[in-house]
């Protein structure tokens, strides 16, 4: 019996000092729990607001070492809906996101600034229309526990401005118009 004590103790011993394992998440879209949405000024007069319907996506964070997150989602560039058919198929078409040549948008991290853990500057490549931009997303972490389900989540907001002709948008929709922001809500589930 004191033997298998103090093998228990050993091994408590030993496993605190190892690192925390970070936790990968899969974005919760089946649910509606996330967005990926959009803004731009329409004319200088009013906004244009929508969202990508489908996407899918994977997140992996270690609370313990925060600046070790990573992100990888993928968009459904058809998926676009901004609330109005004619103009949906004009952002499905070459003047805009041309989905037929470039049916997804992929957003890769490489790195994540962050003093606290809990916001801080999300950094990666944007693949839109087939061409890579590095861009930074301001993020900020909205929340983590047990879900009624037995499982655990964790969510975050974000949002980032793009600039239309860095991506080969090059249809003039006047000097307002010339940047997008994106706002995106996610929640994962830890797997």
């Amino acid at each position: 019996m004191k033997k298998s004590l103090l093998s228990i103790l050993a091994v408590c011993a030993l496993s605190a000092g190892l690192p925390a394992v970070a936790a990968d998440y899969v974005v919760d879209t089946e649910g509606a729990h996330a967005s990926v949405n959009f803004k731009i000024p329409h004319l200088g007069y009013s906004f244009l607001l929508g969202r990508f319907d489908d996407f899918s996506g994977t997140f992996s964070f270690d609370p313990e070492n925060p600046k070790a997150a990573a992100v990888n989602v993928v968009i459904d560039t058809a998926s676009i809906n901004s609330n109005h058919a004619e103009r949906d198929r004009h952002l499905r078409s070459d003047d805009f996101l041309a989905v037929d040549k470039h049916p997804q948008a992929r957003f890769v991290s490489t790195k994540f600034e962050t003093a606290n853990g809990e916001s801080g500057q999300l950094h990666g490549q944007l693949t839109l229309r087939g061409i890579t931009r590095d861009i930074i997303i301001n993020v900020e972490k909205v929340g983590e526990g047990k879900d009624p389900w037995g499982g655990y989540r964790m969510g975050f907001a974000g949002n980032t401005s793009l600039k239309l002709a860095d991506f080969g948008i090059t249809t003039d929709l006047g000097p307002a118009s010339r940047e997008v922001e994106l706002m995106l809500h996610i929640e994962g589930v830890r797997q």
